[in-house]
């Protein structure tokens, strides 16, 4: 696809036409148009992902997550429901926003359950760290795993919950649930053998 308008509307921003070709662009599967739309618009995702959930780290999750969604669901934009930019924002303002209420509800969880400890058989990691900690040790040491890892493991554990509901509820394949939660056991197991 040729792309013929110019990039920019005279004050560094990026017209709403210019964006719209670039996401057909993207629908059509050309690389070159989601590095153009990218660069064009990646500077106001990441900054609105971080006024929201106050933290760099989470907000270039979030940043990632956002054009990963926008590389894939390019085709489904309508131009005539929103601006491009205003699509994008609105993916940013959601996925922002799952992260905060994920951190609450982890809080919550916390305060609620805070010494319970983790449902154990659920699989062999879990099961040789359920042996060598106690509940206060647990909590420290979840504290420690990234957001992502400690949110996945406590809605399967504290929340009793299946591998494939946890992420019905966050959204997310079930493969990654596994991951996060593999990966997270695995550092909790590392972490509590130094004990």
């Amino acid at each position: 696809m040729v792309i013929t308008t110019p990039p920019y509307n005279g004050s560094q921003n990026y017209s709403r036409h210019y964006l719209g070709e670039l996401l057909d662009a993207i629908a059509a599967g050309d690389r070159a148009a989601f590095t153009e739309f990218y660069h064009a618009t990646s500077q106001r995702v990441f900054g609105l992902a971080v006024h929201i959930v106050h933290s760099r780290t989470f907000a270039e999750e979030i940043t990632q997550e956002v054009y990963l969604q926008a590389w894939v669901t390019a085709d489904r934009y309508d131009g005539t429901r929103s601006a491009p930019l205003t699509w994008l924002m609105m993916i940013t303002h959601r996925r922002a926003v799952d992260v905060v209420r994920a951190e609450q509800a982890i809080t919550e969880r916390e305060i609620i359950y805070g010494s319970t400890q983790l449902r154990p058989g659920h699989d062999d990691v879990a099961e040789q760290v359920g042996q060598h900690f106690d509940a206060e040790s647990l909590r420290t040491h979840l504290a420690r795993l990234n957001a992502r890892e400690r949110e996945s493991i406590t809605m399967a554990y504290y929340g009793d919950r299946t591998y494939r509901e946890v992420a019905e509820l966050l959204g997310i394949p079930l493969p990654t649930v596994k991951s996060r939660i593999r990966c997270g056991l695995k550092q909790l197991e590392v972490s509590l053998s130094s004990i």
